[in-house]
C-alpha cells in the first residue's frame, strides 16, 4: 500500500524529533578544583554553580569534584585544555615559566592589599583573555588568595632567622624571594607539604592562612608570622569549544556567574582572613606580624624582582604593568 505525501511527511517529523536535541535539554559538565570544601575559595565556586543553573533553568548542571579528588591541580589546566573536564579550577602562578604575567602578582608589594590586587587584575584581565584563547580555554573568574606568610617552628625575630631554613613555596617568584630572605625555597605542590615535612625536605612555609588550615599546619609548625605582601589568585576557566557549543543564553549565563564570583572572591578572602588568623591561634599557633627588617627586606627584593621581571617581560607585558601603575 503507498504512503501518502500527507503520512510520510508525519514520519519524517517523527524522526527528525527524536533525533533532534530537546529544546532546554540538561547539559551536565564535570568541573575540578584542588582546595577542600572547608576553603572559601571552593564554596565559592559552588555558589557559582548554584547560581549558573537558576540562571540557566538547569540547562547547564555542574557537578564539582573538590579537594583533588579527581584530578590533582596541577593537572587541571591540561585536563580542560584536551576536553576531559569542561571546567576547573588553577593557580596562575603555577605557569610561571610559561608567560611573564603569570608571575606580575607574585611579585612583593607589587598589590600589597586587596584594592591594589584588584586594580592589577582588571590591568590584566585582557592580556589573559588573549592568551588563553590561544591555549584553547576561557577565564570566567579570579579569586585572591589571602595575605602571605612565614609557618616557621621557630619565632620570627629578623631576617637571621630565616638563613639556611628549607622553605616550601608554589612559584618562581615566590621561589625567588625565599632564597633572597636567606632560605633554601623549594617549589612542591601543595598535596606533597605534609610528606615533605614528614620527610624534612621543608621545615618551613610560605602561603596563605587558608593553606595553613587547609593542610593542618599546626602539625608541623608553631609560629605563623604575617607579611602580606603578594595576593596572588587562582582562575576558574572553561574549555573554549564546550563553551561556544552553549547556546548563547546560557554562556552569558556562565559570564555573569563567573563576574559574580569574581566580585564575591575579594569579598570572601577578606572576609575571611581575621578568622583564619583565629583559626591558626586555637590550634596552639603563635600569630604574629613580620618584624620591620623582615617588611623592609621584602619590600627591597620586590623592588629588585620587579626591575628583573621588565628585564625579561615582552613589551605586551610591560604596557600592563604600566597602565596598572599610572593608575594607582
Amino acid at each position: 500500500m503507498n504512503i501518502s505525501i500527507k503520512t510520510r511527511s508525519l514520519v519524517a517529523a517523527l524522526v527528525l524529533a527524536a533525533t533532534a536535541p530537546a529544546a532546554g535539554a540538561e547539559t551536565t559538565w564535570i568541573m575540578a578544583s584542588g582546595y577542600a570544601d572547608t576553603n572559601f575559595m571552593t564554596q565559592n565556586i559552588r555558589t557559582f554553580i548554584d547560581d549558573v543553573k537558576a540562571a540557566t533553568d538547569g540547562e547547564l548542571d555542574i557537578t564539582l569534584h573538590s579537594n583533588g579528588t579527581l584530578i590533582k591541580l596541577d593537572g587541571i589546566r591540561r585536563a580542560v585544555q584536551t576536553n576531559q573536564i569542561q571546567i576547573g579550577e588553577i593557580r596562575l602562578g603555577s605557569y610561571s615559566n610559561e608567560d611573564a604575567m603569570y608571575n606580575l602578582a607574585g611579585l612583593p608589594f607589587v598589590a600589597g592589599d586587596y584594592a591594589s590586587a584588584w586594580k592589577l587584575k582588571e590591568a590584566q584581565k585582557s592580556y589573559f583573555d588573549n592568551l588563553f584563547d590561544g591555549l584553547g580555554f576561557k577565564a570566567l573568574a579570579y579569586q585572591p588568595w589571602p595575605g602571605q606568610g612565614f609557618y616557621t617552628k621557630f619565632p620570627v625575630t629578623g631576617l637571621a632567622d630565616f638563613k639556611g631554613a628549607k622553605l616550601r613555596i608554589y612559584s618562581k617568584a615566590t621561589q625567588d624571594m625565599g632564597n633572597a630572605l636567606g632560605f633554601e625555597a623549594t617549589i612542591l605542590p601543595f598535596a606533597e607539604i605534609p610528606q615533605a615535612f614528614a620527610t624534612g625536605l621543608i621545615d618551613a612555609l610560605f602561603t596563605s592562612p587558608q593553606t595553613g588550615i587547609d593542610i593542618q599546619a599546626w602539625d608541623n609548625t608553631q609560629y605563623f608570622t604575617a607579611a602580606g605582601a603578594i595576593f596572588t589568585k587562582n582562575a576558574i576557566i572553561v574549555n573554549k569549544d564546550a563553551f561556544e557549543a552553549l547556546s548563547p543564553e546560557v554562556q552569558a549565563a556562565l559570564v555573569a556567574a563567573g563576574d559574580a564570583a569574581t566580585k564575591r572572591g575579594w569579598e570572601m578572602s577578606e572576609a575571611v582572613y581575621a578568622e583564619q588568623l583565629d583559626t591558626l591561634k586555637a590550634n596552639g599557633m603563635t600569630v604574629e606580624d613580620a618584624p620591620t627588617e623582615v617588611m623592609d627586606r621584602l619590600r627591597e627584593i620586590g623592588v629588585t624582582m620587579m626591575e628583573e621581571w621588565r628585564a625579561s617581560a615582552p613589551s605586551e607585558a610591560i604596557a600592563v604593568l604600566d597602565a596598572y601603575m599610572s593608575g594607582l
